[in-house]
């Protein structure tokens, strides 16, 4: 039977573990993690960085997307060391209760949650498609976000938050 510590050693070799450096939220921290480890892990754990979320684990549900040179990512399967020396953006990266971001601020006149579980996902799509397109129709936001899962049902409120982030909200 291998012991937990057998184990770390092991995937530490195997992961290389050792000096990573990141560039978080326009911070550059440097950690003692296995290259291997999930970047929502060390987002979480190491950083305590609480908007991205746990949700499948697979890339499948956009609850832990985070901006990764300005395009959305699922980070619960990017591995951290592929990520070192680019520009890493989480939710707490885009703007604070005192000054939201544009994206934040539509969701929060939009009304747009009611758990609030998919909010990092959907937020953090949403920005990289304004970034990438900005004013998209109804159908582009709605294809950018096909992906983020809501269980809630919010959906007319955050494309209309969307719409509204990008000047299109009457």
């Amino acid at each position: 039977m291998t012991t937990p510590e057998a184990a770390q050693r092991i995937g530490d070799a195997a992961g290389g573990r050792g000096e990573l450096r990141l560039t978080v939220n326009g911070a550059a921290v440097s950690l003692a993690v296995a290259r291997t480890t999930p970047l929502l892990y060390v987002l979480r754990n190491d950083l305590r960085l609480n908007g991205p979320k746990f949700g499948c684990g697979l890339g499948e549900c956009g609850a832990c997307a985070v901006l990764v040179d300005g395009r959305a990512a699922r980070s619960c399967v990017v591995s951290a060391g592929s990520v070192e020396g680019r520009a890493i953006t989480t939710l707490e990266g885009l703007g604070s209760s005192a000054a939201p971001h544009p994206v934040q601020q539509a969701f929060i006149d939009e009304q747009a949650a009611q758990c609030g579980y998919c909010l990092n996902g959907m937020i953090m799509t949403a920005t990289a498609l304004l970034r990438r397109i900005p004013q998209p129709t109804e159908t582009e936001i709605r294809a950018a976000l096909r992906y983020n899962l809501c269980r809630c049902g919010a959906h007319v409120e955050i494309v209309r938050a969307v719409q509204r982030a990008a000047g299109l909200a009457a």
